[in-house]
């Protein structure tokens, strides 16, 4: 069976950034899987793996724009300094989640000022083309209890990219 929409798909993978980094792979044994057209995968992901087959590898390139999207300035916040505990040396780079009326969002703090700190919001992979190693493991009709999984699941990380830090992170 081919990869298609509506397809249940398991997949071994590595990602690589550019630069050769390895930002995330699947455990072994256990695959990454999700329903594709389902928005629990980058667009750019789904679009290189449809035709592929249980047993196939490939690598898949995806560029900023169907990954994670493009930086966007719009997703930088000044927060005042002293809504951080005041025991943490404060410095750009740093990972702190906040909670929002959607649940919890991911940012990265991009400068420390005297009375502000600059959180950015964006997804950590924003700007980047991202390079897939990927094996098929398994491509099936979806059960019911993968359809299941589905509900409510509301990451969208290809027209919001700050959802994804509301739903775990878990776009791949």
């Amino acid at each position: 069976m081919k990869i298609k929409d509506k397809t249940f798909v398991a997949i071994d993978y590595i990602l690589k950034l550019d630069s050769g980094e390895t930002v995330d792979k699947s455990e072994p044994g256990k695959p990454f899987s999700f329903v594709v057209g389902s928005g629990q995968v980058i667009p750019g992901l789904e679009k290189g793996l449809k035709g592929l087959e249980q047993g196939e590898t490939a690598t898949i390139t995806v560029e900023a724009a169907d990954g994670y999207g493009e930086q966007r300035p719009d997703l930088l916040r000044e927060i005042p300094r002293n809504q951080f505990p005041g025991d943490i040396d404060l410095k750009p780079g740093m990972a702190f989640e906040a909670e929002s009326p959607q649940g919890p969002m991911r940012f990265t703090i991009s400068q420390v000022n005297d009375d502000t700190v600059v959180a950015d919001f964006n997804h950590p992979l924003a700007g980047e083309r991202l390079h897939f190693d990927i094996t098929v493991s398994e491509v099936r009709e979806p059960r019911p209890e993968d359809l299941a999984t589905l509900a409510g699941s509301g990451c969208d990380c290809s027209t919001d990219p700050s959802s994804c830090g509301s739903c775990g992170g878990g776009c791949c």
